[in-house]
């Protein structure tokens, strides 16, 4: 029967794959090779991954009752030393290899305390291979054990023995000391961030209230500390400290059950979102997974029971939705379990079915007692639970009236969107512009082809405290919307979306940085996952247009500016200060801000979601005082605030 060739039929044929042809990866070998699928990426976060596996390493033996003081340094030379008082690697002869044990444990996966029943009942790290994938992804390791009175020690060089374990003194104290330097041939960029190693370890502070954590950075004499002995509830109050709670202090619940130990603080604030943190042995499920179901399951019973039971809610209305209930929570879950599952192998999600009913039981027991002993604080989270339902209500109608209206309706309206003509949202790009006469010159300036442009008049509500009912209602984030196409809110669909570029691009004083800012929590708080794809960009528009003769120079900062200066000198040079978007014409802000050949544009991503979430309730909320402190901690850095995480 006639019909297409199978795909290469018409290909030489090559009969020599056979079992030779298979290779097989072992150990080291293996991770370097593929460090993805050990550490998630070699990227910047994949980078740091490295330090949390070997400081993982050290909180095990906190979380085992050996250890009270971790400390990290970043060093000149670009390495990274930890080093804890924990009882020390060990480093007699392995029965099994014939090899010191602190070998087996750096030059071997699998190899460690997290197996069988001499080491640790539980554990963070990734499944006992952590820092043996380490020590594969450095081009030079060196581990100092104290114990048994001596300090030992040993080299390595991407995952191979260097040295022999040495002893190379005495010693009075026990712990281990691991200095690693990432391998420039894994690693594109090897330089590590003190916030982001920062911020790790006031999470890992705030989960063992014993122990004390400082960070030092060599290379600017930076240094840190963390010690919180109130745990996780100190760190539900440090999360909301730009926030009004609705009562105080947070309510705290505890409690074990099939060997799992559950912990857990909540407080509901005046937000209009969910602020749920959730962590297992200590390592943060971004992804959730079944401790974060058991949660929400006790959430949603207790707190619909309770309103029936006081008659805020009749016998003939619904139920209220978990999304009503969680509205304005935020919680910190911190869950203990000897062998979790994982999904992932950077234990982005917990899997361990147990979980589900021991946390919803836990927590449902400890929240029933805590409304029925507090009845007004009890009360007024129902009412605001209550408020959430009506609000989700009213938005329900208010995305219906959005859909009815269309896009035609904004397309038709004067001043509004601009399309282009490309169909396939993959080229297709959206331009955000501050002002009407901006956006005059953009849509004359712009790539009919590709390039939409969709003009805002003035600020855009903050939306960090508005219900969702408010959001829709307001003309300007309505055409946002629509112009998108993905809806908004739990109607939100990525695959929906009609640009896969969309380009914020406002004037570069201080009103502009305002407006990128309520854009960017628009994107963030309702729409996040078109920043989780890389689909939000900020332009960036030139300060200054230096002119000599018949040469022009865009410049983007005033240090630019001064080397440019000094470079041409001052006799003959105009200098012209772009005061804003407006000040150019449509053929200037296609060449510096829109062409694609020589435009600058900012990706904005989210490397850390908690980071990312601190920095918009900082930046939005009402209340002065954290963010004081935040302009001033980065008032250097306040050219980059822009980028969230």
């Amino acid at each position: 029967m006639p019909g297409k060739e199978p795909p290469g039929a018409g290909a030489p044929k090559d009969n020599s794959y056979g079992a030779e042809a298979i290779q097989v990866l072992e150990g080291m070998e293996a991770v370097r090779r593929l460090p993805g699928m050990y550490i998630g990426s070699t990227s910047t976060r994949g980078l740091h991954h490295l330090v949390y596996e070997v400081v993982d390493n050290s909180v095990d033996e906190a979380m085992a009752g050996y250890c009270n003081r971790i400390e990290v340094a970043l060093l000149r030379d670009g390495s990274v030393e930890v080093k804890d008082n924990g009882r020390g690697i060990p480093v007699d002869i392995h029965p099994g290899t014939g090899k010191p044990a602190l070998e087996v444990a750096l030059t071997m996966l699998h190899a460690g305390g997290k197996f069988g029943t001499g080491g640790y009942k539980v554990s963070g790290g990734l499944h006992g291979v952590g820092v043996s994938v380490v020590n594969a992804l450095s081009d030079f390791m060196e581990v100092t054990v104290r114990r048994d009175g001596g300090v030992f020690r040993q080299q390595y060089r991407r995952g191979q023995v260097l040295t022999p374990v040495e002893r190379i003194g005495d010693a009075d104290d026990t712990g281990t000391t691991v200095r690693f330097h990432p391998d420039p041939e894994i690693f594109p960029d090897t330089e590590f961030h003190f916030e982001t190693i920062e911020q790790r370890l006031r999470d890992l502070a705030f989960l063992n209230a014993n122990v004390l954590f400082v960070l030092r950075d060599d290379r600017t004499g930076q240094e840190v500390s963390f010690h919180y002995e109130g745990g996780i509830v100190s760190f539900v109050e440090h999360l909301n400290r730009s926030r009004d709670p609705l009562f105080s202090p947070p309510i705290y619940i505890r409690g074990r059950d099939r060997d799992i130990e559950v912990h857990v603080a909540l407080q509901w604030t005046d937000a209009t979102y969910e602020n749920i943190h959730s962590f297992a042995n200590t390592i943060r499920t971004v992804d959730g997974g079944t401790h974060e179901e058991g949660l929400k399951r006790a959430l949603t019973r207790v707190v619909n029971d309770y309103a029936r039971k006081i008659g805020a809610l009749k016998d003939n209305e619904t139920n209220l939705a978990g999304e009503d209930i969680r509205e304005g929570l935020t919680a910190v879950l911190s869950v203990f379990l000897p062998s979790p599952e994982f999904e992932g192998q950077t234990k982005a999600k917990l899997g361990t079915a147990d979980a589900v009913g021991v946390v919803a039981g836990i927590v449902g027991e400890g929240l029933e007692r805590f409304l029925e002993e507090n009845p007004s604080t009890a009360r007024s989270i129902v009412d605001k639970c209550i408020v959430a339902m009506r609000a989700r209500e009213a938005a329900k109608k208010a995305r219906e009236l959005t859909r009815r209206k269309g896009a035609l309706e904004i397309t038709s309206l004067p001043g509004k969107l601009t399309d282009c003509i490309t169909k396939d949202p993959a080229e297709a790009e959206l331009f955000l512009v501050e002002g009407d006469s901006a956006g005059g010159s953009a849509k004359q300036g712009r790539d009919r082809r590709t390039q939409a442009v969709l003009p805002l008049r003035g600020k855009i509500l903050n939306v960090e405290k508005a219900h969702m009912d408010k959001i829709l209602n307001h003309e300007e984030i309505r055409a946002i919307i629509t112009a998108v196409g993905t809806g908004i809110g739990d109607e939100f669909d990525i695959s929906k979306a009609r640009y896969h570029r969309i380009i914020i691009m406002a004037d570069a004083d201080v009103d502009g940085h305002h407006i990128r800012t309520l854009l960017l929590t628009l994107f963030y708080r309702h729409m996040p996952a078109l920043v989780e794809k890389g689909f939000i960009y900020i332009a960036q528009p030139p300060l200054y247009l230096v002119k000599k003769g018949k040469q022009e120079h865009y410049l983007y900062s005033d240090a630019e500016l001064e080397r440019t200066l000094a470079k041409l000198g001052k006799q003959g040079v105009t200098v012209q200060r772009f005061k804003g978007l407006g000040e150019m014409d449509a053929e200037q802000l296609w060449e510096t801000t829109m062409n694609p050949e020589t435009r600058t544009l900012l990706q904005v991503s989210v490397e850390d979601a908690m980071a990312a979430d601190e920095l918009v309730s900082i930046l939005m909320g009402e209340k002065v005082e954290p963010r004081r402190e935040f302009i001033q901690q980065h008032a250097r850095e306040v050219r980059f605030l822009d980028t969230i995480g």
